[in-house]
């Protein structure tokens, strides 16, 4: 099967039984991101937690191309490059953090009162890991082409303009 770059998501009226999912899916192959998102008795949204896999490497990995890049300057040349490739790799990530909560805002209102909604983007191989811990954790899981998720972000922003 080809690889399927989604958006999971699974229903929890259980904050617990949530949590729990949201350590087990730390181990999916394929998981870029997850987060758990609340919407409290009151209406107000909370969100949880959330992690990204492989967070800073970007800034890492640019930062250290920078430098290699600056040898020929020296040690100057070494800390100039550094510091411009940390600061790409900075904006990259930050990028990638300010999509991922436009979609998390943009998915908030499928979350009910009382509810907490565990979200994972991933490129999946197969579906039998994630079908597997909805199984574990006793509830239904929706599938979202990353790709139209995109869409609805965009159109959010063009809303709100």
């Amino acid at each position: 099967m080809s690889e399927n770059h989604q958006v999971l998501l699974l229903d929890f009226t259980d904050r617990a039984a949530c949590r729990a999912a949201f350590d087990g899916a730390a181990h999916l192959p394929g998981l870029h991101q997850s987060a758990i998102v609340e919407r409290l008795a009151d209406g107000t949204l909370d969100f949880r937690a959330g992690q990204v896999r492989g967070a800073g490497a970007p800034t890492v990995g640019a930062g250290v191309a920078g430098g290699l890049a600056g040898l020929p300057g020296g040690p100057l040349g070494v800390l100039l490059g550094w510091a411009a490739g940390t600061a790409l790799g900075t904006a990259a990530e930050a990028r990638r953090d300010q999509e991922g909560g436009a979609g998390l805002i943009v998915l908030s209102e499928e979350v009910d009162e009382g509810h907490s909604m565990l979200v994972l983007d991933i490129t999946e191989a197969s579906p039998a890991p994630a079908d597997d811990l909805a199984a574990r954790h006793g509830v239904t899981l929706r599938r979202l082409p990353a790709a139209e998720l995109a869409e609805r972000v965009k159109a959010a922003r063009r809303a709100a303009e």
